[in-house]
C-alpha cells in the first residue's frame, strides 16, 4: 500500500468506470481525482499534478490522443496508462505514437489494472531517483544539468554530466575506459583512453574535497574506475 498518498488522475467520460476506478484505487491508499472530459482532465493535471494519469482515448471536447500529447509536452516524465476499446494491435501503435507507458483494453480486469498501476509507478519512481544524485555536499539534477556543491553551482560540460550520469547509474561497479568510450562517447574503437582519464580528472577536481586523494571516483588499477557516492 502506498505510504505517501500518491495521486491518480482518471480522465474518463463513463461515470460508471470513473466510480469503479475510485473504488478500486482508494482502498489501496491512493487519492483519486476524476475528470469527465478532456478539458476538465487537462485543467486538473495543470492545477494539481498527479503521480499517474489513467486516460480514456475517446473523450468529448479534447481527445485522449491530444491530451496525451499535451501532457507529454508539459511533463515528459508523467506516467500515463491508456484505456481503450480498440484492438490490441492498434493500441500498441498508439502506445508508441503517444508515448503512453502502458495500456489496458476495455473491458478490463480490475486486478490487472491495479497491477499495471503499481508497476508503472515503481518504474516512474526509479526514473525520478535516477535523475537526482545527492552525496556529501553535492546535489546533482541530471534533467536540469545542474550541480550544486555546498549550495553553490558548479559548472560541468555536457560530456562531464554524461560521464557522471553513467557512473551514477552504475555505482560501485568497476567500469573500464573502453566501456565508458563505448557507452558514453559511442565509440566502438578509439585510439586513446586519455579522453576518459581527462574527464575523470576534471570531475575529481570539481566534486572531490581532496582531488589528489579521491573517495568517490576511485582508480581500479588495471581495470578502470569505480564510483562510490
Amino acid at each position: 500500500m502506498p505510504l505517501n498518498m500518491e495521486k491518480i488522475l482518471v480522465i474518463e467520460d463513463d461515470r460508471a468506470i470513473r466510480k469503479a476506478l475510485q473504488q478500486l484505487f482508494e482502498p489501496e491508499g491512493y487519492t483519486v481525482d476524476v475528470a469527465p472530459t478532456g478539458a476538465a482532465g487537462l485543467a486538473a493535471f495543470r492545477s494539481s499534478p498527479p503521480n499517474l494519469i489513467i486516460l480514456d482515448l475517446r473523450l468529448p471536447e479534447i481527445s485522449g490522443r491530444d491530451i496525451c500529447r499535451e501532457v507529454r509536452k508539459e511533463s515528459p516524465q508523467m506516467p500515463i496508462i491508456v484505456l481503450s476499446a480498440a484492438s490490441e494491435e492498434v493500441d500498441r501503435v498508439l502506445l508508441l505514437e503517444l508515448g503512453a507507458d502502458d495500456y489496458v483494453t476495455k473491458p478490463f480486469s480490475p486486478k490487472e489494472l491495479l497491477a499495471r498501476v503499481h508497476a508503472v509507478l515503481r518504474r516512474s519512481a526509479r526514473g525520478i531517483r535516477a535523475e537526482q544524485l545527492t552525496f556529501d555536499d553535492i546535489c546533482v539534477d541530471f534533467a536540469k544539468m545542474e550541480l550544486m556543491r555546498a549550495g553553490h553551482p558548479v559548472s560541468l560540460t555536457p560530456q562531464e554530466f554524461k560521464v557522471l550520469k553513467y557512473f551514477a547509474d552504475n555505482r560501485e561497479r568497476v567500469i573500464s575506459r573502453e566501456q565508458l568510450l563505448n557507452e558514453v562517447w559511442g565509440y566502438t574503437c578509439y585510439p586513446s583512453t586519455r579522453t576518459v582519464d581527462a574527464h575523470i580528472l576534471n570531475l575529481r577536481q570539481k566534486i572531490e574535497k581532496d582531488p589528489a586523494n579521491p573517495v568517490h571516483f576511485l582508480t581500479v588499477h588495471g581495470a578502470g574506475y569505480k564510483f562510490i557516492p
